[in-house]
């Protein structure tokens, strides 16, 4: 009985931290970034869940930035990759060399990558091919990285935090959809308003940026993940992140009539998945114990924008996957 009051306190005590943290956090990320609230809110919340995040924006806004003073907040052993076109898998992963032993024996020794870290920075990553990108797969849904036969597992907690430009850009490689389901989240980061770039200019012209304090241990964040998993949620919520997800498949069962004009592909159950758990950190940095149906459809957008695939007829019309997203929100019943 004792036992399991102990484990009660120590878990309301993670959640108790869990809510006090997003205060501390918004206080250290203020020293070096300014305005961004939604996108680092998302970003927060696909840490504390434990999945991995992409973020889309022009050059020069501060994406790289952002990342790293995040992961300089939780206490974890940082990498920064910046894909190139020339970039290999092997310079991701590691690779085997042949060392030779002062015996004069050869052996072929394994060198890791800079893929063993907890938190990856993979920096503006659609500018490198495709069989580049694949090297992310393994590790980002195993965590493991498995070479020569051999399989390396990760150190956790394991995140990767990608970059990318639009597409439009010249030299982009779009990412598979194989891939893009493996990111929790797709957060879209655009211009500040005009007071934000001015106070912007003034901090970085005037005074060198305050260090970043650490405020959690990689043992803190394991906690977060595991304290998550157990806030509840009533079925009829997961019912519709179900349902929400289902809807913007064409050609099923019930599938609306604009998705099956506008969609080709759309989101699987990995959507449903990421959205729930997403709730449930939203309502914990919300100071609540349960998860509402508000804290689902804020996530939306950001959990189906890179799901959800829009076919030539959106594209002659006009309409975006914002717009898709919008509708299927309106249109699926709570």
């Amino acid at each position: 009985m004792a036992t399991e009051v102990d484990a009660y306190e120590a878990e309301r005590e993670i959640v108790e931290q869990i809510r006090a943290s997003r205060r501390r956090i918004g206080a250290e990320l203020s020293k070096v970034i300014v305005g961004q609230k939604e996108v680092v809110e998302q970003l927060l919340i696909s840490l504390f869940a434990g999945g991995h995040c992409l973020i889309t924006g022009a050059p020069g806004l501060a994406k790289t930035l952002l990342v790293r003073s995040i992961a300089q907040i939780f206490h974890l052993k940082f990498q920064r990759i910046q894909f190139t076109p020339d970039l290999m898998p092997a310079d991701i992963t590691g690779a085997e060399i042949l060392e030779q032993s002062h015996d004069g024996h050869r052996k072929l020794q394994f060198v890791k990558g800079p893929i063993f870290a907890n938190v990856i920075l993979a920096d503006e990553i659609n500018r490198t091919p495709p069989k580049t990108q694949a090297a992310l797969l393994e590790a980002m849904q195993e965590h493991q990285v498995t070479a020569g036969g051999v399989r390396y597992v990760l150190e956790e907690p394991f995140f990767v935090l990608a970059t990318q430009n639009p597409i439009e850009m010249e030299g982009t490689y779009p990412l598979p959809e194989a891939q893009l389901d493996r990111f929790m989240f797709n957060v879209e980061i655009d211009y500040l308003g005009e007071d934000d770039e001015v106070a912007v200019v003034m901090q970085t012209t005037s005074r060198r940026a305050e260090p970043i304090e650490p405020l959690f241990t990689g043992d803190d964040v394991r906690n977060f993940h595991e304290v998550v998993r157990k806030t509840p949620v009533a079925e009829e919520l997961v019912r519709y992140a179900v349902r929400l997800a289902a809807a913007s498949r064409p050609g099923q069962t019930g599938s609306p009539d604009f998705i099956n004009q506008w969609v080709s592909w759309g989101a699987g159950l990995r959507a449903a998945q990421y959205l729930v758990l997403g709730a449930k950190v939203r309502a914990l940095f919300e100071n609540r114990a349960h998860v509402i149906v508000d804290d689902i459809r804020a996530l939306a957008p950001a959990t189906l924008r890179h799901r959800i695939l829009v076919g030539y007829r959106a594209e002659a019309e006009g309409v975006s996957v914002e717009q898709v997203i919008d509708r299927l929100l309106e249109t699926v019943p709570f």
